[in-house]
């Protein structure tokens, strides 16, 4: 655990049940002031539920929890703490008949020291739609409207549950540099995703909650051992040999010369159907190392070379209980 002095939010064991059944079940983190941090985890985990506790909407059976100082369940301070945060639900209620324009001014009017209106319809790319009625938006735009009210207030710390949901390419890539600059300008972001690219390219650090619990919790590129483990390198080579052996004559008339690995390498190495060569190992470096020694000294050239270690989404389908069949461990 980091000091609490320089935690905008500070979860201990927390504890939310609904009947016999815990939602939550003693969930730990700390999020630092100023950072992007992600928490992920499939639906029924517990996230949404973590989120309405910090929110303030929902009260905890057990545990701890400070947001900004606060006691998010305090009725005595909860006007302090909306005043300095913003939220962004997966769904807003809006009035329809209202323009664009009147429903941030409306929201810019709660806090004290709220963000232009224009500034924030430039930002969320809605200036063209100021004075159309709310009815009239497409869901992606509704969904850039959502996002307009969690910032017009200038928070400190923004909640963001699942914000690009319904997002074309485009529109994602825009709210993702709104977060940045937020998170630039000194604000905390605590996000929700099921997009493991959006969790890596805005999240400083991640937690994984899976059954309630926090099963995993750091850096996006370090999570679970990721920077660490098993890597696997691909290419292309010319002609039309197996990696796996065989002699290096040529083939029929017209065709080209095969190429084979040298026989350190052929052991570990695969094919896969559309002909790239596949070596998986735990020491990339030394495979590297005489992998390209070889092509050099060979004359021969490595199409596509690529060196991949296990992606974020492979790490969360581990750390959730999930194979990488995308079904639960044991499951037929």
């Amino acid at each position: 655990m980091r000091p609490a002095a320089s935690s905008a939010v500070v979860v201990e064991n927390l504890v939310k049940r609904y009947g016999g059944v815990a939602a939550v079940a003693g969930a730990s983190f700390e999020v630092d002031a100023g950072e992007v941090f992600a928490l992920l985890g499939p639906n029924g985990a517990g996230k949404t539920t973590t989120l309405e506790i910090l929110e303030g909407f929902r009260r905890a059976d057990g545990g701890r929890a400070r947001v900004l100082g606060y006691d998010p369940a305090n009725r005595s301070t909860a006007r302090e703490l909306r005043e300095r945060i913003g939220v962004v639900l997966q769904e807003l209620a809006v009035e329809p008949y209202l323009t664009v324009r009147q429903v941030l001014s409306r929201n810019a009017s709660y806090y004290p020291n709220p963000r232009g209106v224009d500034d924030v319809l430039d930002i969320i790319g809605l200036a063209e739609k100021a004075d159309s009625r709310v009815k009239t938006l497409s869901g992606g735009q509704m969904r850039r409207l959502d996002l307009g009210l969690g910032i017009v207030g200038n928070p400190e710390l923004l909640f963001l549950d699942e914000p690009t949901t319904g997002f074309d390419p485009s529109a994602r890539r825009d709210a993702w540099e709104v977060v940045r600059a937020l998170s630039g300008g000194g604000s905390t972001v605590i996000l929700t995703t099921h997009y493991m690219d959006e969790a890596e390219a805005l999240a400083g650090r991640v937690a994984v909650i899976a059954n309630g619990r926090i099963v995993a919790e750091g850096a996006p590129r370090s999570l679970g051992g990721r920077e660490v483990g098993e890597a696997t390198i691909r290419f292309r080579l010319p002609g039309e040999g197996s990696p796996a052996g065989g002699a290096g004559s040529a083939g029929g008339a017209g065709s080209a010369a095969r190429v084979t690995l040298p026989a350190g390498l052929e052991a570990g190495a695969g094919r896969l159907d559309d002909g790239t060569v596949e070596i998986r190992t735990a020491d990339a470096v030394s495979v590297l190392r005489s992998l390209t020694n070889w092509a050099h000294d060979e004359g021969v050239e490595l199409h596509g070379l690529t060196v991949e270690r296990m992606t974020l989404e492979d790490i969360y389908l581990r750390l959730t209980g999930y194979g990488s069949d995308g079904k639960m461990e044991g499951e037929a």
